[in-house]
C-alpha cells in the first residue's frame, strides 16, 4: 500500500470519526465505524485514541499519526446515521475511498438540518404531552407547550449568539420559571410544578447522560466521566434558572 493512501485511510477514519463524536456518537460506535473503514481500505491494525476533544489514530510500522481535534459537541444523529451509511457504501465497494473521502468532508453542509419554525413545534410536542404523561395534568397542556416552546425559543438563539455552554440553558430555564409563575398567577395554569416538568424536558441532557453510562460500560473511562460531568453542569443550569425564580419570585 503507498504513502498516499495510508494518508487517505487515516484522513478518512479521523473525519469520520470527528463528525460522529461531534454529533452524539457514543464512543464505542465511532470507533467501530474507524476501525472498520481501515479494514476495507486494508489495513487491520489501526490505533486509535478517542475522547470527547479530540482523537489520535495511527498505523504501527508506519511513520503516520494524526491528530484531529473536536471543538463542538452537538446532538445530530442524522449526521452519525450518514456517516454509517457511507461506511457501508464503501463496505460495498458502491464508492471508492476518495469518494468517500470527499462525501463526509462535505457532510457538515450537505446534511440538512430542521428549520427553527419545526424545532420549535418539535418542543412544544415534547413538552405538553410529557407533562400530561407525567402527572396526569391535561388542564395545563396547551401552556407546557406554549412555555416549553418559548424556552427552546430562548435557548437556540442565545446558544447561536452566544456559543457558550451552560449560559443558554440557565437563561432558558429562567424564562420558563417565570413563564410558569405569571401564567398561574394570570389564571391561565393550574400547577407551576407540572408547567415547569413539562417545559423544561427540550433541554434536559438525555442523550449526553445516555452516552456516558454506554461510554463507561464499554470501558472509556476518560470520555465517561467527562460527558458525565457536561450533562450533569446542563442540568444545574437548568436547576439554577429554575431556582432562582423561586428564590426571588
Amino acid at each position: 500500500m503507498g504513502l498516499t493512501k495510508i494518508d487517505r485511510v487515516i484522513d478518512t477514519c479521523l473525519i469520520a470519526g470527528r463528525i460522529m463524536i461531534e454529533n452524539g456518537s457514543e464512543m464505542a460506535r465511532a470507533e467501530d465505524t474507524m476501525k472498520r473503514i481501515a479494514i476495507n481500505s486494508g489495513v487491520n491494525n489501526l490505533k486509535i485514541f478517542a475522547t470527547v476533544t479530540g482523537l489520535i489514530v495511527s498505523i504501527p510500522d508506519t511513520e503516520n499519526a494524526q491528530i484531529e481535534t473536536i471543538d463542538r459537541r452537538a446532538i445530530d444523529l442524522e449526521k452519525v446515521a450518514a456517516v454509517n451509511e457511507l461506511s457501508r457504501k464503501y463496505a460495498n465497494k458502491s464508492i471508492d475511498l476518495d469518494a468517500f473521502f470527499e462525501r463526509l468532508s462535505t457532510l457538515d453542509d450537505a446534511t440538512p438540518f430542521f428549520p427553527f419554525w419545526l424545532q420549535i413545534i418539535g418542543a412544544a410536542l415534547v413538552s405538553g404531552p410529557l407533562m400530561a404523561v407525567f402527572s396526569n395534568n391535561m388542564s395545563d397542556l396547551w401552556i407546557t407547550a406554549f412555555v416549553g416552546a418559548i424556552g427552546f425559543a430562548i435557548f437556540y438563539f442565545i446558544n447561536r449568539i452566544l456559543n457558550i455552554k451552560f449560559i443558554s440553558e440557565f437563561v432558558a430555564a429562567l424564562v420558563i420559571g417565570l413563564l410558569a409563575v405569571y401564567s398561574v398567577h394570570l389564571g391561565i395554569g393550574k400547577d407551576i410544578d407540572d408547567i415547569i416538568i413539562g417545559s423544561v424536558m427540550p433541554l434536559v441532557p438525555g442523550v449526553p447522560l445516555t452516552n456516558a453510562v454506554r461510554d463507561l460500560l464499554d470501558g472509556h473511562l476518560v470520555s465517561a466521566p467527562a460527558r458525565a460531568v457536561e450533562a450533569m453542569l446542563t442540568a444545574v443550569a437548568i436547576g439554577f434558572g429554575i431556582a432562582f425564580i423561586f428564590r426571588f419570585l
